[in-house]
């Protein structure tokens, strides 16, 4: 199909019945920070959050009575569900939805209460896809592709033609997050037809960059098992339709990782306060990657798909977004196992905010500890702050790039109780502020050593620390002074689960009363 041919047919959609024009917001945190004009098409502002109900509806209302009558069966990682549930409810039509077992629930419920009925199968797309298409088979219903259909297509392009009515200036690129193709392939066929100098980019997350490769191949291909993590966009294959229309009219395909993925959704937030979902925040990283790499353009668009994303997710995403901001370096030290090697360590990190201190006796020598610092983490920075760790005698292990240390090693730190000596644990508050650990070890001056050490930035105005302390019976009196002597509030740790992962607690004769609210 010619642009020009799907440009009538995106302009016909009548999607105004359920989905909202949504506005195009400058964001102007980002576009200080960029030196450019950012723009946001905020499609996470629909009544079901994402743009899917544009295509679901532009789709199923062009069916016959007697298609109606046979009710319809969809596929859908989640938003496309809700689209569809939207377009089923507004027509009066039967709705059943497969949806992947690894859907967030948040997606899933949602597709509930809007009267769909919902069928959950496998691991990914398509499986679902399968499953959905055999449901047709049995019960004459009609299939509604949450992509590779041009009436789909055509809703989906209704984005475009919206923003470039909305836009002061005509941008100079646009952004547009790609799964299996369908937003990509509408949004391309209205802009470079309505505005052939506006350059389209299509973003997709490394390890699902399906487009790019159908790209390479010149026709769609299974790429294989792809990353979930964006699942709104965890696609192996992409449309024939979306292909053949978008192929020739997109002007670059950007791959964007986890951690850029997540920095985006921070930037979005700080820009509008609203949270979004990885796929939706696709746009916004593929302007900071396109940036990054040298791209022109002083007006770039980003089109904000969704924000269906479960709170339980949202630590992951913090977490992630320091580092994709480049504002977090993460690193392994090795210090000597004696009295005062912690208060010189940290004497030599200098001013850096931590973010983790992780830290258990492992050995009678050495001390292997994991670090998290909030600074500005380019490579220069980095090199300079491990040169004077290293000048100061300490090895270093750059961790901040390795994806096994930030998924699973910085959770699993750990060693063993030492062997001899008496371990008392404590939990203390920290003021969330530069200098306050150095100002604690500062007050131990190094009279008892350190055998467990924890602690991890909450962003809240203090911090939680567990430590272990090796105090022979006949100092704990002095013990007492020292950590009354800190100010910090503390108290002392007598957990069976301290017992069973951290080694056993000796039994206290602590005289303080000091409990943390």
């Amino acid at each position: 199909m010619q642009a020009l041919e799907l440009l009538q047919r995106i302009v016909a959609a009548p999607v105004q019945a359920v989905a909202r024009e949504t506005p195009v917001e400058q964001a102007a945190l980002l576009s200080q920070d960029t030196g450019r004009a950012i723009w946001l098409k905020r499609e996470d502002l629909q009544p079901v959050f994402s743009f899917k109900l544009r295509g679901a509806y532009a789709r199923m209302a062009r069916m016959s009575q007697t298609e109606r009558e046979r009710g319809v069966v969809a596929a859908s990682a989640g938003n496309h569900a809700q689209g569809v549930a939207v377009a089923a409810k507004k027509l009066g039509v039967r709705a059943c939805v497969v949806m992947p077992q690894t859907t967030p629930a948040i997606k899933v419920d949602a597709v509930r209460r809007l009267g769909a009925e919902v069928i959950l199968h496998g691991d990914g797309f398509d499986a679902a896809q399968a499953k959905a298409h055999v449901l047709c088979n049995e019960s004459g219903a009609v299939f509604i592709h949450p992509f590779d259909d041009l009436d789909v297509i055509a809703g989906q392009g209704s984005v475009a033609t919206e923003l470039l009515r909305q836009m002061p200036v005509a941008p100079d690129a646009v952004f547009v997050p790609v799964g299996g193709g369908g937003l990509l392939a509408g949004v391309a066929a209205a802009i470079k037809t309505l505005s052939p100098a506006t350059r389209v980019i299509g973003v997709e997350p490394k390890g699902a960059a399906s487009f790019a490769a159908a790209l390479q191949a010149g026709e769609p291909v299974d790429i294989g098992p792809v990353n979930l993590f964006a699942d709104g966009v965890a696609v192996r294959k992409v449309g024939r339709h979306c292909f053949d229309i978008a192929a020739d009219l997109v002007d670059e395909m950007i791959a964007v990782s986890v951690d850029e993925i997540c920095a985006a959704v921070h930037d979005i937030f700080l820009d509008t306060r609203a949270v979004i979902e990885p796929a939706g925040a696709l746009a916004v990283a593929g302007i900071r990657r396109y940036l990054a790499e040298g791209g022109a353009g002083e007006h770039l668009v980003a089109i904000n798909s969704g924000a269906n994303i479960g709170l339980e997710r949202m630590a992951h995403v913090i977490e992630r977004a320091q580092i994709g901001l480049g504002r977090e370096v993460l690193f392994a030290a090795t210090i000597p196992e004696r009295p005062g090697s912690f208060l010189k360590f940290c004497r030599a990190l200098g001013e850096p905010e931590l973010t983790e201190f992780n830290y258990r006796f492992s050995s009678l020598k050495e001390a292997h500890v994991f670090v998290g610092l909030r600074m500005n983490a380019g490579p220069e920075q980095r090199s300079r702050l491990f040169q004077r760790l290293q000048t100061a005698g300490f090895d270093i292990l750059d961790l901040t790039d390795n994806e096994l240390a930030r998924d699973h090693l910085r959770h699993m730190v750990g060693g063993h109780r030492p062997a001899t000596g008496r371990e008392v644990l404590y939990r203390f508050r920290f003021p969330e502020r530069p200098g306050a650990l150095e100002e604690f070890l500062t007050h131990l001056k190094g009279r008892w050593s350190i055998s467990l050490f924890h602690y991890r930035n909450h962003g809240a105005a203090y911090g939680r620390v567990l430590a272990g302390f090796l105090v022979p019976e006949t100092d704990q009196p002095e013990f007492e002074q020292f950590l009354q002597a800190t100010s910090y509030p503390y108290q002392p740790v007598d957990d069976p689960a301290c017992e069973l992962f951290v080694g056993e607690a000796a039994r206290r004769h602590s005289r303080s009363t000091a409990t943390l609210p």
